[in-house]
């Protein structure tokens, strides 16, 4: 397996720019299956998770040639384990495929080991659509004539639920509404992209989503919008070597949350209509995070957070609201002089003034872009493997840090 070796303690400077957002482009693409037209879609990131749902579309029967997107016709609409076990996102393939062709058969998917993400929300929101749905052999069989419209109330928020159900309610029969939906900037990237199809769409970006059915959608053009966790991690890059970077390609206002917490934290950051401006002037100060969802600081920059503030003056507390294993990096940076402790779903975190060089272990996606953090920071050669994890949502991450100062190289697996 390949793995990133770092030779820590340089400063980074200089601008970086921003990918495709990962977790727009997924439900995009999952939506092309809605229609036999073709699209033709910018700024797709190539992350493995990204080119895992393009391999699950073509198993499908689509075409895709360079940014077009072609499903006229849908072999199978089958999801087959061996395409989805590693990408939880995979599931969003289901509501376009009943939608479009009366039934959906998907394996139940797999992904990140941060605590359980279940599907369940989905399901009864299709059944309440009219759908007929059963679950054997760890295989989603779904059917129905026509989706018809209906009023779903979401228990807890879920940003893959209110996609899924979404664009299943694009086609149904009469109006649905989806009550407590998911706020997030890719639900709402989402719906304009539908709406481009011909899509009726209200309400994306509240907590109540109205869509009013229509016979068929037509192809379009789209670009997937910046990937605000990516921001987010060049952001706490320059901060935690004590850097000077301007973050390019980005959208300040899906940020405010996590622009906020590093303003705290003593970050001098100047914001522009489309890049930010972060310089570490003076010692890291302490700060209290609890994620939750959007426009809450967001669970996908826990880890990354946790790291910046391990070298923070004093006592720091992160509260992760969201998913009950996302601590799995804690052990790492622990290896590598970290001082946190695990309070139930609690860090408290002792500020140290150094991190020292240590082989360490990416567990998951973010778990491991946070050792890439603080192997940015340590004294010393760090070692991480097992970056296919980081590699699922980060595209030629060493390529970009590397432009702006750090020492990162990927070593090839023999």
């Amino acid at each position: 397996m390949d793995r990133f070796v770092i030779d820590g303690g340089y400063r980074l400077t200089g601008e970086i720019t921003v990918g495709g957002a990962k977790n727009a482009a997924l439900p995009v693409l999952a939506a092309t299956l809605l229609s036999s037209e073709p699209y033709w879609i910018e700024g797709i990131p190539r992350v493995r998770d990204v080119l895992n749902m393009q391999k699950l579309l073509r198993f499908i029967g689509a075409t895709i040639t360079g940014d077009e997107v072609v499903t006229k016709h849908i072999d199978q609409s089958l999801a087959p384990y061996d395409l989805v076990k590693t990408m939880r996102a995979a599931v969003l393939v289901l509501g376009p495929l009943l939608a479009r062709c009366g039934e959906a058969h998907v394996a139940l998917p797999g992904g990140c080991a941060i605590g359980p993400r279940p599907v369940g929300m989905h399901l009864d929101g299709l059944k309440q659509m009219g759908a007929e749905i059963h679950v054997e052999h760890g295989m989603i069989h779904a059917s129905a004539v026509r989706l018809k419209g209906a009023q779903i109330r979401f228990e807890t928020t879920t940003v893959t639920g209110t996609e899924n159900l979404m664009m299943a309610a694009t086609l149904a029969d009469g109006e649905t509404i989806l009550d407590g939906a998911a706020c997030e900037p890719e639900v709402v990237d989402l719906a304009h992209f539908l709406m481009r199809c011909g899509a009726k769409i209200s309400g994306a970006g509240s907590a109540r989503i109205c869509i009013q059915g229509v016979d068929q959608l037509n192809g379009t053009s789209h670009g997937i919008i910046p990937d605000r966790i990516e921001a987010a991690t060049f952001l706490i890059a320059a901060a935690i070597t004590q850097g000077d970077v301007v973050v390019c390609r980005v959208q300040p206002e899906s940020l405010a949350n996590v622009i906020d917490a590093l303003r705290l934290a003593g970050l001098e950051i100047t914001v522009q209509s489309d890049a930010i401006h972060l310089r570490a002037v003076r010692p890291l100060q302490t700060i209290r995070v609890s994620t939750a969802p959007y426009p809450g600081f967001p669970t996908d920059v826990q880890p990354q957070i946790t790291a910046l503030m391990s070298l923070a003056n004093g006592m720091t507390t992160v509260h992760e609201t969201i998913f009950e294993n996302r601590f799995s990096h804690v052990p790492e940076l622990i290896r590598m002089g970290a001082e946190i402790a695990i309070d139930g779903n609690c860090l408290d975190i002792t500020g140290v003034p150094r991190l020292s060089a240590a082989h360490v272990m990416a567990s998951d996606l973010r778990a491991g872009v946070a050792l890439v953090l603080a192997g940015l920071a340590a004294e010393g050669e760090t070692c991480i493997s097992r970056i296919y994890h980081v590699d699922r949502g980060y595209e030629r991450l060493e390529e970009k840090l590397g432009m702006i100062g750090a020492h990162i190289r990927r070593l090839k697996a023999l």
